[in-house]
């Protein structure tokens, strides 16, 4: 894993970061449940490393790759000795492929999962109960793949995560900030660090957007085009 230079590091694109999946996974074979080990362990290592075995963490996950990425978080966490939540954002019945396969190992292993209705008015609140006593957030909701404006349940789910006033991880990249541009799709995480994957985002080489992303890592999902490497 190495930090992140806005002026000098190669970016990937939406599409790029599809492609490089894509690759990945239909010619050399690489399983995508193997790409999202690699990814969710990374991020673990740094939040293990950042602030120390034994923290109370808690992981919200939306219904897609990144929130199993964060289930794959979770795991290597309580591994190390870490107090963890998972709170799924949305109906569970719509996960699906890799992360289902993911969040059927945690759950199997007993760790505590929860699941937050994103469509309630009181969604703020409900964050705070769930995560008022966190000394870390993780931001697995919305991946790379987001595009066009947050739905207002997003906002507030986002909003109310901002809010608690607590170190925020985010998975590959802060969930409501577009990949391309750098720019909120209606709000965005404000993380203390993010953990992206492959290659930085062409939104990350806008200055603006250091307030939402933090300090920027870039963490190996265990094979990379030669064309990437430095």
């Amino acid at each position: 894993m190495r930090k992140f230079d806005r002026e000098i590091d190669v970016v990937l694109s939406r599409e790029q970061v599809r492609a490089v999946d894509g690759w990945a996974i239909n010619k050399l074979g690489v399983p995508g449940v193997v790409l999202m080990e690699n990814a969710g362990r990374s991020c673990a290592e740094y939040i293990i490393t950042a602030y120390g075995a034994g923290v109370r963490v808690v992981i919200f996950c939306g219904l897609g790759n990144n929130g199993g990425d964060g289930y794959v978080v979770a795991r290597h966490l309580v591994g190390a000795g870490c107090e963890v939540l998972v709170v799924i954002c949305g109906h569970e019945s719509k996960i699906k492929g890799d992360a289902l396969i993911n969040l059927e190992i945690i759950r199997k292993m007993g760790i505590d999962i929860r699941s937050l209705d994103v469509s309630s008015e009181l969604v703020g609140r409900a964050v705070e109960e769930v995560a008022g006593g966190a000394d870390v957030v993780v931001d697995g909701i919305f991946g790379t793949g987001l595009g066009g404006q947050l739905k207002p349940e997003s906002v507030g789910l986002i909003e109310g995560i901002n809010s608690l006033g607590k170190a925020i991880v985010a998975i590959d990249i802060p969930s409501g900030l577009d990949c391309d541009t750098g720019e909120p799709l209606g709000a965005a995480i404000r993380a203390a660090a993010t953990i992206t994957f492959v290659a930085g985002k062409p939104g990350f080489k806008n200055p603006e957007t250091v307030k939402y992303t933090g300090e920027i890592y870039v963490a190996s999902i265990g094979v990379e085009p030669a064309s990437l490497k430095k």
